[in-house]
């Protein structure tokens, strides 16, 4: 394709609130498949936008906004968000002399989806763009729904599924790898959730064929993306089940994480429990920092655990370093923490007697009803 931009034709649209007026009335003008006239009508806003590692690319953002009343009789607002990436060419009629325009142009284009069509009219300058929509839901997509059997969605599940672009292609795709065909609801469920054509494209590519709908929507709603499960493998951990990609995702392990334990002067486990015990019991490499800033550098990892499961904290070693205790044993830590030897009862103690008690006698000062 030809690129636009004065390198490259890329827009990143970034959110802009979108006004839904709805209107009942008139019956529409397609009764073969029984589509109520509805307008919704939005903003939308264009904006060039350099990725990291991807080059120059052009990100499409439609946010919807609807109020109604509600049988309790108070106003509610529904809210519908979604950024892509799409091709220049996705936006119909708008050229590149009106998207670059330096003294400022008028547009008219279109966002084509299966689902319907974004009519598009406003105004584009210098790369940035900016105006209002009006949705035209699709009858023919209506009808090749209901062809297939998927059902009959209204036109506000139309024009869910066109801001998903959820359409054919990814009926075609989950009837291919053995998925279930949904239901006009589950359908548009999956376009809610984030599953999109290229979701499913790259599971099976990564060899992953989840089975149903329902794992699906599981995957995207934990944060399992394609590049996580690529970070995951190119990182040695390989052949990973779908529920061992969410249980890892859920609790926080991530390559970044990896990278950061090493950066610190670790080794990072060899195995998924491993990093999943250190994230669960706190162990960061802010933690670790922090401890080897007090004076106490290259600790075991067991150690590091034993040290947050006690609740010993970066701020609560330096406290008693302050206090004259510094380079503890991490053992003495725990057992200070554990008997609820703070700082203000050591300052305290300090004060009464003049003098720096060790360990012990702190400990034993406490447990005797010593109390701050």
């Amino acid at each position: 394709m030809k690129r636009f931009s004065q390198r490259a034709f890329g827009w990143a649209l970034a959110a802009v609130t979108i006004s839904a007026v709805v209107a009942a009335g008139v019956a529409a003008s397609r009764p073969a498949v029984g589509l109520a006239q509805e307008s919704f009508q939005g903003q939308w806003l264009v904006e060039h936008r350099a990725d990291e590692g991807k080059g120059e690319r052009t990100y499409l953002t439609l946010r919807y906004r609807e109020e109604k009343t509600g049988r309790d009789g108070r106003r509610h607002t529904s809210n519908w968000d979604t950024t892509r990436a799409v091709e220049p060419g996705s936006l119909h009629g708008l050229t590149r002399e009106q998207a670059f325009s330096a003294g400022g142009a008028s547009v008219r284009f279109q966002i084509r989806r299966d689902a319907g069509t974004f009519e598009c009219e406003g105004w584009f300058k210098a790369g940035s763009g900016s105006g209002h929509f009006t949705f035209a839901p699709s009858a023919q997509f209506v009808a090749e729904l209901q062809r297939r059997g998927v059902g009959t969605p209204d036109s506000r599940q139309l024009l869910t599924l066109a801001l998903a672009d959820t359409g054919l292609a990814l009926l075609d795709e989950l009837r291919a790898q053995g998925y279930e065909q949904p239901n006009v609801e589950r359908l548009v469920r999956l376009g809610d959730h984030g599953v999109r054509l290229d979701y499913v494209r790259g599971l099976n590519r990564l060899g992953y064929r989840l089975g149903t709908l329902d794992a699906l929507v599981r995957m995207r709603d934990h944060g399992v993306s394609l590049d996580f499960i690529t970070e995951l493998r190119d990182a040695g951990f390989k052949n990973l089940t779908a529920e061992e990609l969410v249980r890892t995702r859920d609790h926080g392990v991530s390559v970044s994480f990896m990278r950061e334990l090493e950066a610190a002067g670790y080794t990072a486990p060899a195995t998924l429990e491993g990093l999943i015990r250190l994230r669960d019991h706190g162990v960061s490499a802010t933690f670790i920092r922090g401890l080897r800033a007090e004076g106490y550098a290259s600790l075991p990892l067991d150690t590091l655990v034993r040290l947050r499961d006690h609740g010993v904290s970066v701020s609560y070693v330096r406290e008693l370093k302050e206090l004259g205790y510094a380079n503890l044993a991490p053992e003495h830590l725990v057992r200070l923490k554990d008997h609820g030897v703070s700082a203000s009862f050591i300052r305290r103690v300090k004060s009464r007697r003049g003098d720096t008690p060790p360990v012990e006698e702190l400990i034993r000062l406490r447990n005797h009803g010593d109390r701050e």
